[in-house]
């Protein structure tokens, strides 16, 4: 009798173990499916990760304090969903691994929206339009076709889309020796200077920026390699943060809001909302 009481007593606790165990797995997958939006509430704040040195999108001022294109912009987006923004600089080359680690939940700096990171991530709407450009502090160094890059010595951002579009193009297996992959633009441009580099492959954005705050122009090659656009970059299930981002970004366009932001930073309204071909 006594065996048969504590028979029936195990089989109660392990079918009592097996309900709470469902149960904890069936709320962990309630908190992984919510598409990120409800985290973030929780947290009453969205993380924003960027490279501190992309000006004009996000980067120092001369007291330190971070300015910018996607700063204002971010800003206007957060007072539009209620939340507030942080800021946090990460190494532009690990950006992926720092969102699959939560460590930040959007990339949002000048990102821009190849189809990898499309795959990849998910992807605001594209919201800014740009161009990778190849620019030299020599008035005489003018490519007219990518296939010429073999003869320079050439400098880009590491992880940056420049180089993910260098190495897209058909011609780069006859310039990739040629390339060289610095931690900031600012460093490549620091090599130019010296003579270590004879042009850099950035985005146009950047350098205009750098032409007008610098007494030392950059020149521009005839040749680019097309329109670059930006967008916000989030963890793939994180679909409905994505979404509400999306429809915040609308409502500062329609207010007007991001054409003055765009005015402040780029002396015009290049401001657009699109989304992706199917």
């Amino acid at each position: 009798m006594k065996k048969r009481l504590l028979t029936i007593l195990l089989v109660a606790v392990m079918a009592a173990g097996s309900i709470f165990v469902f149960t904890g797995c069936g709320s962990k997958e309630s908190s992984s499916s919510d598409g990120g939006w409800k985290y973030i509430k929780d947290k009453g704040r969205l993380v924003v990760g960027l490279d501190d040195t992309f000006a004009p999108m996000g980067f120092r001022d001369k007291d330190d304090k971070l300015v910018g294109f996607d700063i204002d912009l971010a800003r206007a987006v957060g007072k539009e969903m209620d939340i507030k923004i942080k800021f946090r600089p990460i190494d532009w080359d690990a950006k992926e691994s720092e969102l699959k680690s939560k460590k930040i939940d959007c990339i949002w700096n000048g990102m821009s929206a190849t189809k990898e990171r499309q795959k990849s991530m998910a992807l605001s709407n594209k919201y800014l339009n740009n161009k990778i450009v190849i620019m030299s502090y020599d008035k005489g160094l003018n490519v007219t076709k990518a296939s010429q890059l073999k003869n320079y010595n050439v400098g880009t951002q590491a992880g940056s889309a420049a180089l993910d579009t260098l190495k897209a193009n058909k011609d780069y297996d006859s310039f990739q020796d040629k390339v060289k992959e610095y931690k900031s633009y600012d460093d490549a441009m620091l090599d130019m200077k010296a003579g270590r580099i004879d042009c850099i492959v950035i985005d146009e954005v950047l350098g205009e920026y750098k032409n007008n705050k610098s007494d030392q122009k950059m020149y521009l090659s005839d040749y680019n390699f097309g329109d670059d656009y930006y967008a916000i970059g989030f963890r793939k299930s994180d679909t409905e943060l994505r979404d509400k981002v999306n429809d915040a970004i609308k409502a500062v366009i329609d207010s007007g809001e991001a054409a003055k932001i765009s005015k402040k930073w780029f002396g015009k309204d290049i401001v657009v909302f699109e989304g992706y071909d199917k």
